[in-house]
């Protein structure tokens, strides 16, 4: 999430119904867990441990992974990048690299065309995915997410604008669209474990906010998707506020479109609800790239379509629906420069922050996780209809399943609601058809009674359980009384890591059951609040990005939403859950297990991990730096990059 979204944050959700107390939360998890346990003793500070998740270690015989450093120390102000001892980091790909095209230099002045932009990798670097072309992944392909730009785009102090702030050169609008998207680059890994852009590689692409995209699933072609750009609702341009990832097993990415409201405006006294519930308003973000519309040199609305206010007899004669194409998951074929992006709306719209599957299996369907990454919002899965089948056609297999949205109770158990018109009474009375359910998914949710949850942000699988971790960031809107057993704290300055897992271990299981795996904290908050016993080795705020290796090894980025004892520069952290004793959560006896491993530089933020199957090479990304990192182009303009985290003596990232 981009702290430029911080600021334009809308109002806060409100529960569906009465919150119990904090004594009745802790009552009722305490009574359930002692249940599920047969009465054995609680371990202080694990109030919200382990109701029917599974404490195995290993599975099929396999030893947990360990981690082989000691926790760096944080990092308060400090232009630059914290390893362990025996790692060492190199900068890939820093904004403005060039990598298609003309290959247009970098031009540290901020003077770069939007032509040139295009070429070039965009700003703000966020989730990504290793894709690699050999066995080791010497070869790859590093796919990445430009969530969005800001004033270091332009020259001097920034972009051109009138007395209210809006923009009014055409040029600068299009290379603001330019930096926004998607980036895929060739990677070679040389035998001193070098990772360099391979230039001229045919796979290279950018994909913008002007790049056409299909639109595909229930949602395609309705009347609330048509426009005067494609009447039949079938096609739009662009993707924006791409924040975290997904992946599919057939070798597809999945970019995700977060804060849509940031980019359109409607001036209406009384906007559809698929406009006020997304929070689109007359300000956005600042952006406000609908100023220029009308300028001799727009082709086909390129910028008229960005405000959403009627202005023509039909819908298909303005823009009233544009900002319904959007706030969708994006399926990018990275092997394929040709193709075309296609936006899968069976998986609804939100303001989406990743889509995570959970355990592939042969043979059967495909969970993907989401995330609603605001304040009082919900946490949804997506169940493919078809199972998955290894070297089958899953061209379509995104189009066709069956959307939910989650409800935590109190004793740790939960429900997955259906969001289907088809088979939901429930919906039918306020929806028109499935397609107006996926573009009203956050109404169609309210409706059913979701649990709202302190902005829920990136999910990754365990390997080894299939459990589910979701982080949850932050909420200081939250006030004390509207706490619920999955958001526990009013207000939550600091965020907390739920975990999940679906009943039998299905990916199509209508009920799972939950904990409270981590609760992020000041290492010197007392212990009602620093309920994980957090140290000055491990102390985080704002849990965000996080992932699970192949190995089992938990990684944890942060983007501060408060103040640290230690330092507060954001940071990644690790931790091996499968190596953790007894209910396997963070807890005053455990906590000790999980590391710090990563500082970044002043001001930005740490998010996107990857790495080469070898576990050779990590990949992390830093977005929005201060002062002036990473100054290798002989300026001090800050430039969002991807960081290369390597061993010293060519072994594993562990």
């Amino acid at each position: 999430m981009t702290r430029r979204q911080d600021l334009k944050q809308g109002q806060p959700r409100l529960s569906n119904t009465d919150a119990p107390s904090m004594n009745e939360i802790l009552h009722t998890r305490v009574s359930r867990r002692d249940t599920l346990r047969g009465g054995l003793g609680l371990a202080a500070g694990t109030f919200f441990a382990g109701a029917g998740i599974s404490g195995c270690n290993s599975e099929g015989g396999k030893t947990a992974a360990k981690l082989s450093f000691s926790s760096v120390p944080g990092s308060t102000d400090a232009d630059m990048l914290i390893v362990p001892p025996g790692f060492t980091t190199d900068i890939l790909a820093p904004w403005g690299t060039p990598i298609t095209g003309s290959f247009p230099a970098f031009k540290p002045d901020g003077t770069n065309s939007a032509e040139e932009q295009a070429q070039q990798m965009g700003q703000n670097h966020d989730g990504m995915q290793f894709y690699p072309l050999d066995d080791s992944g010497d070869r790859g392909l590093l796919v990445m997410n430009h969530e969005y730009s800001n004033a270091t785009l332009f020259p001097g102090d920034g972009r051109s604008e009138d007395a209210n702030g809006a923009p009014t050169d055409p040029d600068q609008v299009r290379k603001d669209i330019n930096a926004h998207g998607v980036a895929i680059i060739e990677v070679q890994r040389d035998s001193s474990g070098k990772v360099s852009v391979v230039q001229g590689s045919s796979y290279n692409r950018r994909i913008t906010a002007a790049t056409p995209m299909q639109m595909s699933g229930p949602a395609a072609g309705d009347a609330l998707l048509r426009t005067a750009y494609d009447p039949t609702g079938m096609s739009t341009r662009g993707t924006v506020n791409n924040c975290a990832r997904g992946h599919t097993p057939w070798g597809t990415y999945l970019a995700c479109e977060e804060n849509i409201q940031g980019y359109f405006i409607n001036t209406q006294d009384n906007p559809p609800r698929e406009t006020a519930r997304m929070g689109i308003n007359a300000e956005g973000f600042g952006y406000l790239w609908s100023n220029v519309a009308g300028d001799p040199s727009e082709v086909n609305g390129e910028f008229a379509r960005f405000d959403t206010t009627p202005s023509a007899a039909s819908a298909t004669a303005d823009y009233r629906n544009e900002a319904n194409n959007f706030g969708w998951v994006v399926e990018i074929d990275p092997k394929n420069p040709a193709s075309t992006p296609i936006k899968r709306t069976a998986l609804g719209r939100m303001r989406h922050e990743g889509c995570e599957p959970g355990l592939i299996r042969a043979g059967e369907p495909i969970a993907f996780y989401m995330g609603d990454d605001d304040r009082f919002e919900y946490f949804y899965k997506f169940v493919t209809a078809e199972n998955y089948t290894p070297g089958a056609d899953a061209s379509n297999m995104l189009d066709n399943g069956t959307l939910y949205v989650a409800r935590f109770n109190a004793d740790g158990s939960g429900e997955w609601l259906k969001l289907d018109y088809a088979t939901n009474p429930a919906l039918q009375n306020d929806f028109a058809s499935q397609a107006d359910v996926l573009v009203n998914t956050r109404t169609a949710a309210d409706i059913l009674g979701a649990t709202p949850m302190d902005r829920p942000e990136w999910s990754t699988t365990d390997p080894a359980t299939g459990e589910i971790y979701l982080t949850l960031t932050n909420n200081t809107r939250r006030e004390e009384g509207d706490e619920n057993a999955a958001n526990p704290r009013a207000p939550n300055s600091h965020g907390h890591v739920i975990r999940l897992a679906e009943d039998n271990s299905r990916a199509d299981a209508t009920s799972f059951s939950w904990d409270i795996f981590l609760f992020a904290s000041n290492a010197n908050a007392d212990a009602d609040f620093n309920k994980s016993g957090l140290t000055q080795d491990n102390e985080l705020g704002s849990p965000d990005g996080i992932w699970f290796d192949p190995r089992g090894v938990l990684w944890i980025q942060t983007d501060n939403g408060a103040p640290l004892d230690f330092g507060g520069n954001d940071q990644m952290l690790a931790v091996v859950p499968a190596s953790l004793s007894g209910d396997r959560t963070i807890n005053p006896q455990t906590q000790a297990e999980l590391k710090r491993f990563f500082v970044g530089p002043a001001g930005c933020e740490v998010t996107g991990v990857t790495m080469t199957p070898d576990y050779r090479t990590m990949f992390v990304n830093i977005q929005h730096p201060g002062g002036s990192f990473p100054a290798n182009d002989g300026s001090s303009r800050p430039r969002s990059t991807t960081v290369v985290i390597r061993r010293e003596d060519g072994g594993e990232v562990i």
